[in-house]
């Protein structure tokens, strides 16, 4: 345990000790402050502040600021006025809390009277100000926060430009793990080079509030990016998927070779590793400050999950398609002029077109049911399921290998592969080490070592292996055009934030859609 987490935990210890040699002197029924819970009650009239304050005072996060504000009203209340005194009870409450109960002198003169007293336009503003960050986090944290839809992986359900509220009560929120964080910045700072906008002093282990439910099959969920953990120094690439980054410049050190790569594996990630910390530099992240992500849930912890000719087979069974749900077609139009007509009369926009091929040909996203009109509407020429089989052996399809079956996975091929749930427990097979080595490693925390043919985890030779979590498969509603668990695998429980619930705003833009204006008919509508 590190001194900053130990320091915040001793909290509740220096209030019992203190908040009763302070009730004492203020005239209130001393053991009160013995008693968690009422001890913050009675600290809150003492200082003659509102008892809905108790709220904030519960939540990791909006609990520090509060403290802060009581530390230094308690000071007030006893008369240490002056504005080093205050900074003293708020920024060194393990040490200004005790000298402030066991001084022999300093009487309880009560909170400051601002009734007779015009506050100053600073102390309005400042006041304010604290008081709506408080509120916000609380809110933003617990219940539910905004997020905006930035890429095509979700079309045709939600639409790049889309501003969702996302419910974090749904699953019940997590507690931060890291709450030493600037309001209202996810994990970076504006305006600086990738700057952290938290500190990792002090790490909260993970758990999590109650919720209204649990994840189901087909919810629309907004989660932490798995691979998310390190990250590439550059505005751009923070976002991008770290792992795959790192493979395709080993690749390339491999010759662009995918076969030489995996037979020296180690030795080309090490290159590729110090390549991209010469030229960018790599930082880690914590899992509540990794980037958000929004994809649907298609498989749940104890699934049997394979994807066969596009078709989602759970447990040996087909399951029904989302509504909404896209692939990628070449389709080669009768003449060029026809482009604009078919974009208007389907509601295509400039990401749905692909790009264009010699011959006519142009690859656009649509949905089966739009697919099978224009072949009977005769609109086109011709129209063919675009075929990802080339992007077999490329490694970039989870567990990016080419051992055993993993070799002819593609996007519309894929799997089987099983999704673990928490307290199960599974042999250690080659090709179960292919599937959950990382999982092992990046997501529960543990050492892990192949050697001689054997499995140490921790040091200790092992052939089975008791997962702590459940782990979701979340793929994209636009299946060819979503970078999702086909390419990096598992999202752990713990990198669950919440359910996305309804779009409040929609905006397109002109480089991508082709014309720009808000999206009146979007504006309020439930995430299906």
């Amino acid at each position: 345990m590190n001194l900053p987490l130990l320091l915040l935990l001793i909290f509740p210890l220096i209030h019992m000790v203190t908040l009763p040699r302070l009730f004492r002197r203020a005239g209130l029924t001393s053991w009160h402050g013995f008693v968690p819970g009422l001890n913050y009650w009675t600290w809150l009239g003492m200082l003659k502040r509102p008892k809905h304050w108790l709220i904030p005072l519960l939540f990791p996060g909006p609990n520090l600021i509060m403290m802060s504000i009581l530390h230094v009203e308690s000071g007030i209340a006893f008369g240490h006025r002056k504005t080093v005194e205050q900074w003293w009870m708020g920024a060194l409450p393990w040490a200004s809390m005790p000298w402030l109960a066991f001084r022999t002198d300093g009487a309880f003169v009560g909170p400051r009277d601002w009734s007779k007293v015009k506050k100053s336009k600073y102390r309005e503003w400042s006041e304010a100000i604290l008081w709506a960050t408080v509120v916000a986090s609380l809110i933003r944290g617990y219940v539910f926060e905004a997020f905006m839809i930035p890429t095509a992986s979700m079309e045709d359900s939600m639409l790049v430009g889309d501003y969702l509220v996302v419910s974090k009560m749904s699953y019940g929120p997590k507690v931060p793990e890291t709450p030493l964080s600037l309001p209202f910045v996810h994990n970076a700072i504006p305006g600086t080079h990738l700057r952290s906008s938290y500190l990792e002093w002090v790490q909260i282990p993970y758990s999590r509030l109650p919720g209204f439910g649990d994840v189901e099959r087909y919810d629309a969920v907004v989660f932490n990016f798995p691979n998310g953990d390190t990250v590439v120094v550059d505005a751009y690439l923070s976002g991008h998927d770290y792992q795959a980054l790192l493979r395709q410049r080993a690749i390339g050190f491999a010759g662009g070779d995918p076969v030489a790569f995996e037979a020296d594996k180690d030795r080309f990630n090490a290159m590729a590793r110090k390549d991209w910390s010469r030229s960018h530099g790599i930082k880690s992240r914590p899992v509540d400050k990794k980037e958000h992500y929004v994809k649907r849930c298609v498989g749940l912890p104890g699934d049997n999950l394979a994807i066969v000719n596009r078709e989602l087979v759970i447990d040996g069974e087909v399951v029904e398609s989302p509504v909404g749900l896209q692939f990628n077609y070449m389709v080669k139009l009768k003449r060029e002029a026809d482009l604009k007509m078919i974009k208007e009369r389907f509601g295509l926009t400039n990401i749905d077109i692909q790009g264009k091929a010699p011959g006519g040909n142009v690859f656009m996203a649509l949905r089966k049911d739009e697919a099978e009109e224009m072949v009977d509407q005769n609109l086109v020429a011709e129209i063919q399921p675009y075929d990802p089989t080339s992007r077999r052996g490329t490694l970039d399809m989870y567990p990016n290998t080419n051992k055993f079956d993993f070799a002819t996975w593609d996007l519309d091929n894929y799997g089987p592969i099983h999704l673990p749930a928490a307290g199960e427990t599974v042999d250690l097979t080659p090709r179960n080490v292919a599937l959950y080595k990382r999982v092992i490693t990046a997501y529960e925390g543990h050492g892990f070592e192949e050697r001689d043919g054997q499995v140490f985890i921790d040091g200790e030779a092992a052939t089975t292996y008791t997962f702590s979590q459940g782990y979701y498969w979340l793929m994209g509603d636009n299946r060819h055009s979503s970078a999702d668990s086909r390419y990096w695998g598992f999202v752990p429980e713990d990198h669950v934030v919440g359910k996305a619930a309804f779009t409040w705003f929609s905006k397109m833009n002109e480089a991508q859609h082709g014309e720009s204006g808000i999206r009146w008919d979007r504006m309020f509508k439930a995430v299906k």
